[in-house]
Protein backbone atom coordinates (compact mmCIF):
# COMPACT_ATOMS: atom_id res chain seq x y z
CA UNK A 1 0.00 0.00 0.00
CA UNK A 2 1.30 3.56 -1.13
CA UNK A 3 2.90 5.78 2.19
CA UNK A 4 0.89 8.97 2.45
CA UNK A 5 2.32 12.56 3.08
CA UNK A 6 0.42 12.07 7.02
CA UNK A 7 2.47 9.08 7.49
CA UNK A 8 5.27 10.64 6.86
CA UNK A 9 4.32 13.89 8.94
CA UNK A 10 3.91 11.50 11.80
CA UNK A 11 7.13 9.71 11.80
CA UNK A 12 8.95 13.15 10.99
CA UNK A 13 7.25 14.14 13.94
CA UNK A 14 5.61 17.45 11.80
CA UNK A 15 2.31 19.39 10.23
CA UNK A 16 1.34 17.71 7.00
CA UNK A 17 2.19 21.31 5.77
CA UNK A 18 5.53 21.08 6.52
CA UNK A 19 6.02 17.93 4.76
CA UNK A 20 4.20 19.74 1.53
CA UNK A 21 6.58 22.94 1.90
CA UNK A 22 9.29 20.27 2.21
CA UNK A 23 8.38 18.93 -0.85
CA UNK A 24 7.34 22.07 -3.25
CA UNK A 25 8.84 24.91 -0.97
CA UNK A 26 11.82 23.53 0.59
CA UNK A 27 13.32 27.13 0.82
CA UNK A 28 10.60 27.60 4.00
CA UNK A 29 11.89 24.92 5.90
CA UNK A 30 14.90 24.42 8.29
CA UNK A 31 17.99 22.45 7.27
CA UNK A 32 17.11 20.54 10.20
CA UNK A 33 13.20 20.07 9.60
CA UNK A 34 13.99 19.43 6.36
CA UNK A 35 16.54 16.49 6.94
CA UNK A 36 14.32 14.57 9.46
CA UNK A 37 11.24 14.82 6.52
CA UNK A 38 14.11 13.55 3.89
CA UNK A 39 15.07 10.54 6.29
CA UNK A 40 11.04 10.05 7.12
CA UNK A 41 10.38 9.97 3.69
CA UNK A 42 13.32 7.59 2.60
CA UNK A 43 12.60 4.64 5.54
CA UNK A 44 8.95 4.36 4.43
CA UNK A 45 9.61 4.64 0.71
CA UNK A 46 7.11 7.50 0.42
CA UNK A 47 6.38 8.22 -3.58
CA UNK A 48 4.73 11.64 -4.40
CA UNK A 49 1.87 11.55 -6.75
CA UNK A 50 2.44 13.94 -9.29
CA UNK A 51 -0.75 13.24 -10.81
CA UNK A 52 -2.86 13.83 -7.81
CA UNK A 53 -0.57 17.29 -6.68
CA UNK A 54 -1.27 18.09 -10.77
CA UNK A 55 -4.89 17.45 -10.70
CA UNK A 56 -5.48 19.78 -7.03
CA UNK A 57 -3.37 22.59 -8.88
CA UNK A 58 -5.85 22.42 -12.15
CA UNK A 59 -2.56 22.00 -14.28
CA UNK A 60 -0.82 18.81 -15.89
CA UNK A 61 2.99 18.15 -17.31
CA UNK A 62 1.54 16.71 -20.20
CA UNK A 63 0.56 17.43 -23.66
CA UNK A 64 -1.63 15.33 -25.28
CA UNK A 65 -1.32 14.50 -29.25
CA UNK A 66 -3.81 12.57 -31.47
CA UNK A 67 -2.52 11.79 -34.99
CA UNK A 68 -4.48 10.20 -37.96
CA UNK A 69 -1.85 7.09 -38.24
CA UNK A 70 0.83 6.08 -35.63
CA UNK A 71 2.16 3.77 -37.91
CA UNK A 72 2.85 6.48 -40.68
CA UNK A 73 6.35 7.11 -40.00
CA UNK A 74 5.70 10.80 -41.33
CA UNK A 75 3.34 11.46 -37.56
CA UNK A 76 5.86 9.04 -35.52
CA UNK A 77 8.89 12.10 -36.60
CA UNK A 78 5.84 14.39 -35.87
CA UNK A 79 6.22 13.01 -32.20
CA UNK A 80 9.29 12.71 -31.74
CA UNK A 81 9.64 16.49 -32.67
CA UNK A 82 6.81 17.35 -30.06
CA UNK A 83 8.71 15.27 -27.14
CA UNK A 84 11.64 16.48 -27.83
CA UNK A 85 10.24 20.27 -27.61
CA UNK A 86 8.14 19.27 -24.76
CA UNK A 87 10.42 17.82 -22.95
CA UNK A 88 12.91 21.01 -23.01
CA UNK A 89 9.40 22.59 -20.65
CA UNK A 90 9.59 19.72 -18.53
CA UNK A 91 6.74 18.18 -19.73
CA UNK A 92 5.86 14.93 -21.53
CA UNK A 93 3.77 14.10 -24.21
CA UNK A 94 1.07 11.40 -24.26
CA UNK A 95 0.49 10.05 -27.70
CA UNK A 96 -2.73 8.16 -29.30
CA UNK A 97 -4.13 6.81 -32.60
CA UNK A 98 -7.64 7.69 -34.30
CA UNK A 99 -6.53 4.98 -37.01
CA UNK A 100 -8.44 7.81 -39.10
CA UNK A 101 -11.78 7.13 -37.55
CA UNK A 102 -13.37 9.95 -35.57
CA UNK A 103 -15.09 7.38 -33.23
CA UNK A 104 -11.59 6.46 -31.94
CA UNK A 105 -10.58 10.50 -32.14
CA UNK A 106 -13.62 11.36 -29.78
CA UNK A 107 -12.78 8.62 -27.58
CA UNK A 108 -8.87 9.80 -27.12
CA UNK A 109 -10.16 13.21 -27.12
CA UNK A 110 -12.63 12.17 -23.95
CA UNK A 111 -9.31 10.44 -22.17
CA UNK A 112 -7.46 13.89 -22.80
CA UNK A 113 -9.97 15.77 -21.15
CA UNK A 114 -10.28 13.41 -18.25
CA UNK A 115 -6.44 13.38 -17.75
CA UNK A 116 -6.99 17.22 -17.76
CA UNK A 117 -3.72 17.63 -19.92
CA UNK A 118 -2.26 21.11 -20.27
CA UNK A 119 -3.22 21.42 -24.01
CA UNK A 120 -3.84 18.74 -27.49
CA UNK A 121 -1.97 18.43 -30.48
CA UNK A 122 -4.50 16.95 -32.68
CA UNK A 123 -4.69 15.88 -36.65
CA UNK A 124 -8.62 15.65 -36.91
CA UNK A 125 -9.95 13.25 -39.48
CA UNK A 126 -12.32 15.31 -40.34
CA UNK A 127 -13.95 18.76 -38.63
CA UNK A 128 -13.20 18.31 -34.76
CA UNK A 129 -14.22 22.57 -34.07
CA UNK A 130 -17.14 22.04 -31.78
CA UNK A 131 -15.21 19.29 -29.52
CA UNK A 132 -12.25 20.72 -29.51
CA UNK A 133 -13.47 24.64 -28.96
CA UNK A 134 -15.61 22.91 -26.05
CA UNK A 135 -12.46 21.79 -24.85
CA UNK A 136 -10.99 25.26 -24.79
CA UNK A 137 -13.75 26.44 -23.05
CA UNK A 138 -12.46 23.88 -20.04
CA UNK A 139 -9.40 24.93 -20.04
CA UNK A 140 -7.84 22.67 -22.54
CA UNK A 141 -6.42 24.83 -25.15
CA UNK A 142 -6.18 23.19 -28.62
CA UNK A 143 -3.31 23.40 -31.70
CA UNK A 144 -4.18 21.93 -34.96
CA UNK A 145 -1.50 19.87 -36.59
CA UNK A 146 -0.21 18.82 -40.29
CA UNK A 147 -3.88 21.06 -40.86
CA UNK A 148 -4.70 24.56 -41.64
CA UNK A 149 -6.70 26.20 -39.92
CA UNK A 150 -8.34 29.69 -40.46
CA UNK A 151 -10.33 29.46 -37.29
CA UNK A 152 -8.96 32.40 -34.75
CA UNK A 153 -9.96 29.78 -31.81
CA UNK A 154 -7.11 27.35 -32.67
CA UNK A 155 -3.53 27.53 -33.64
CA UNK A 156 -2.15 25.38 -36.35
CA UNK A 157 0.61 24.54 -38.02
CA UNK A 158 1.03 22.60 -41.64
CA UNK A 159 2.58 22.22 -44.86
CA UNK A 160 1.46 23.39 -47.87
CA UNK A 161 -0.44 20.73 -49.47
CA UNK A 162 -2.14 22.33 -52.64
CA UNK A 163 1.72 23.24 -53.12
CA UNK A 164 2.90 19.92 -52.46
CA UNK A 165 0.60 18.50 -54.88
CA UNK A 166 1.26 20.81 -57.30
CA UNK A 167 5.04 19.95 -56.93
CA UNK A 168 4.02 16.78 -57.63
CA UNK A 169 1.94 16.95 -60.51
CA UNK A 170 4.17 19.69 -62.52
CA UNK A 171 7.32 16.86 -61.88
CA UNK A 172 5.08 14.14 -63.43
CA UNK A 173 4.06 16.44 -66.07
CA UNK A 174 7.84 17.56 -66.91
CA UNK A 175 8.84 14.28 -67.30
CA UNK A 176 6.67 14.16 -70.20
CA UNK A 177 3.67 11.95 -68.50
CA UNK A 178 -0.10 12.52 -69.91
CA UNK A 179 -2.08 9.66 -68.53
CA UNK A 180 -2.09 11.01 -64.59
CA UNK A 181 -3.87 9.26 -61.41
CA UNK A 182 -4.28 9.99 -57.85
CA UNK A 183 -4.00 7.50 -55.65
CA UNK A 184 -5.91 8.20 -51.70
CA UNK A 185 -8.44 8.61 -49.74
CA UNK A 186 -10.79 8.61 -47.88
CA UNK A 187 -11.51 12.41 -49.45
CA UNK A 188 -12.81 13.27 -46.09
CA UNK A 189 -9.16 13.91 -44.89
CA UNK A 190 -8.35 17.45 -45.81
CA UNK A 191 -4.51 16.59 -46.24
CA UNK A 192 -5.87 14.21 -49.23
CA UNK A 193 -8.21 16.64 -50.54
CA UNK A 194 -5.84 19.36 -51.02
CA UNK A 195 -2.98 17.79 -52.38
CA UNK A 196 -5.46 16.51 -55.23
CA UNK A 197 -6.77 20.06 -55.28
CA UNK A 198 -2.93 20.91 -56.15
CA UNK A 199 -1.86 18.17 -58.71
CA UNK A 200 -5.26 18.83 -60.38
CA UNK A 201 -4.78 23.00 -60.45
CA UNK A 202 -1.33 21.92 -62.20
CA UNK A 203 -2.40 19.24 -64.70
CA UNK A 204 -5.74 21.79 -66.16
CA UNK A 205 -2.99 24.20 -67.27
CA UNK A 206 -1.34 21.42 -69.34
CA UNK A 207 -4.86 20.82 -70.53
CA UNK A 208 -4.37 16.92 -68.57
CA UNK A 209 -7.21 15.69 -66.29
CA UNK A 210 -6.23 13.43 -63.50
CA UNK A 211 -7.78 9.96 -62.70
CA UNK A 212 -8.76 9.37 -59.02
CA UNK A 213 -8.26 5.52 -58.03
CA UNK A 214 -9.97 5.78 -54.49
CA UNK A 215 -8.75 4.43 -51.16
CA UNK A 216 -10.12 3.60 -48.07
CA UNK A 217 -6.64 4.43 -45.85
CA UNK A 218 -3.52 5.60 -46.44
CA UNK A 219 -1.75 2.61 -45.72
CA UNK A 220 0.47 0.11 -47.54
CA UNK A 221 -2.21 -2.59 -48.01
CA UNK A 222 -4.55 -0.44 -49.73
CA UNK A 223 -1.42 0.95 -52.26
CA UNK A 224 -1.43 -2.72 -52.87
CA UNK A 225 -4.83 -3.25 -53.82
CA UNK A 226 -4.77 0.17 -56.01
CA UNK A 227 -1.53 -1.06 -57.66
CA UNK A 228 -3.33 -4.23 -58.52
CA UNK A 229 -6.45 -2.50 -59.93
CA UNK A 230 -4.23 -0.72 -62.22
CA UNK A 231 -2.35 -3.79 -62.91
CA UNK A 232 -5.99 -5.36 -64.26
CA UNK A 233 -6.44 -3.16 -66.99
CA UNK A 234 -4.83 -3.25 -70.33
CA UNK A 235 -1.62 -1.43 -70.64
CA UNK A 236 -2.80 1.00 -73.29
CA UNK A 237 -5.63 1.81 -70.84
CA UNK A 238 -3.14 2.31 -67.37
CA UNK A 239 -1.81 5.78 -66.25
CA UNK A 240 1.55 6.34 -67.37
CA UNK A 241 1.98 8.29 -63.60
CA UNK A 242 1.02 7.96 -60.23
CA UNK A 243 1.02 10.30 -57.46
CA UNK A 244 0.01 8.64 -54.36
CA UNK A 245 -1.33 10.87 -51.47
CA UNK A 246 1.38 9.62 -48.67
CA UNK A 247 4.44 7.58 -49.33
CA UNK A 248 2.75 4.48 -47.88
CA UNK A 249 0.27 4.25 -50.65
CA UNK A 250 2.87 4.88 -52.93
CA UNK A 251 5.31 2.05 -51.39
CA UNK A 252 1.75 -0.42 -51.56
CA UNK A 253 0.99 0.64 -55.49
CA UNK A 254 5.21 -0.03 -55.85
CA UNK A 255 5.32 -3.71 -54.36
CA UNK A 256 2.47 -4.48 -57.05
CA UNK A 257 3.99 -3.52 -59.76
CA UNK A 258 7.14 -4.58 -58.99
CA UNK A 259 6.24 -7.85 -57.56
CA UNK A 260 4.40 -8.73 -61.05
CA UNK A 261 6.74 -7.35 -63.07
CA UNK A 262 3.75 -6.42 -65.71
CA UNK A 263 4.87 -2.61 -65.38
CA UNK A 264 8.19 -1.11 -64.87
CA UNK A 265 8.95 1.65 -62.65
CA UNK A 266 9.32 4.44 -64.30
CA UNK A 267 9.48 3.41 -67.59
CA UNK A 268 5.91 2.70 -68.04
CA UNK A 269 4.58 4.14 -64.99
CA UNK A 270 6.14 6.58 -63.12
CA UNK A 271 5.49 7.22 -58.93
CA UNK A 272 5.74 10.06 -56.82
CA UNK A 273 4.78 9.99 -53.40
CA UNK A 274 4.24 12.25 -50.06
CA UNK A 275 6.01 12.72 -46.86
CA UNK A 276 9.26 11.85 -48.00
CA UNK A 277 9.85 9.16 -44.54
CA UNK A 278 12.95 6.77 -44.62
CA UNK A 279 11.64 4.19 -46.07
CA UNK A 280 10.92 6.04 -49.42
CA UNK A 281 14.92 6.09 -50.15
CA UNK A 282 15.21 2.76 -48.92
CA UNK A 283 12.69 1.00 -51.30
CA UNK A 284 14.18 -1.08 -53.98
CA UNK A 285 13.22 1.72 -56.79
CA UNK A 286 14.27 4.45 -54.47
CA UNK A 287 10.40 6.65 -54.12
CA UNK A 288 10.49 10.28 -55.48
CA UNK A 289 7.99 12.46 -53.08
CA UNK A 290 7.49 15.53 -51.10
CA UNK A 291 9.29 16.19 -48.42
CA UNK A 292 7.47 17.99 -45.30
CA UNK A 293 9.62 19.41 -42.14
CA UNK A 294 8.09 16.29 -40.21
CA UNK A 295 9.89 16.96 -36.53
CA UNK A 296 9.65 20.88 -37.01
CA UNK A 297 6.03 20.46 -37.26
CA UNK A 298 6.03 18.86 -33.89
CA UNK A 299 7.88 21.40 -32.15
CA UNK A 300 6.65 24.06 -33.78
CA UNK A 301 3.13 22.69 -32.32
CA UNK A 302 4.24 22.45 -29.15
CA UNK A 303 5.88 26.20 -29.23
CA UNK A 304 1.91 27.57 -30.21
CA UNK A 305 0.31 25.77 -27.50
CA UNK A 306 2.69 26.73 -24.99
CA UNK A 307 2.76 30.57 -26.18
CA UNK A 308 -1.22 30.22 -25.16
CA UNK A 309 -2.98 33.11 -25.89
CA UNK A 310 -0.30 35.27 -27.80
CA UNK A 311 0.35 32.92 -30.41
CA UNK A 312 -3.71 31.64 -30.08
CA UNK A 313 -4.61 32.83 -33.56
CA UNK A 314 -1.50 32.17 -35.39
CA UNK A 315 -1.37 29.83 -38.49
CA UNK A 316 2.26 28.51 -39.74
CA UNK A 317 2.49 27.32 -43.05
CA UNK A 318 5.70 25.28 -44.22
CA UNK A 319 6.43 24.85 -47.98
CA UNK A 320 6.78 21.19 -48.98
CA UNK A 321 9.97 20.31 -51.20
CA UNK A 322 10.21 17.94 -54.46
CA UNK A 323 12.47 15.04 -53.97
CA UNK A 324 13.15 13.15 -57.10
CA UNK A 325 14.01 9.82 -57.37
CA UNK A 326 14.47 6.97 -59.54
CA UNK A 327 10.62 6.52 -59.24
CA UNK A 328 10.33 9.53 -61.59
CA UNK A 329 13.83 9.92 -63.13
CA UNK A 330 15.12 6.47 -63.90
CA UNK A 331 18.08 4.48 -62.15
Amino acid sequence: MAVSVREVAVAAGVSVGTVSNVLNRPEKVSDAVRRRVLAAIDELGFVRNDAARQLRAGRSLSIGLLVLDIRNPFFAEVARGAEERAEAHGMSVLVANSDEKQEREATHLDLFEQQRVAGVLVTPVADASPRLSNMTGRGIPSVLVDRESHDPRFASVAVDDVMGGRLAAEHLLAAGRRRLAFVGGPAGIRQVADRLQGAQDAAARHGVTIEVIATEALSVEEGRRAGKRILERSPDDRPDAVFAANDLLALGVMQSLVMTGDARVPTDIALIGYDDIDFAAAAVIPLSSIRQPAALIGSTAVDLLLAGETRRDEHVLFEPELVARASTLGI
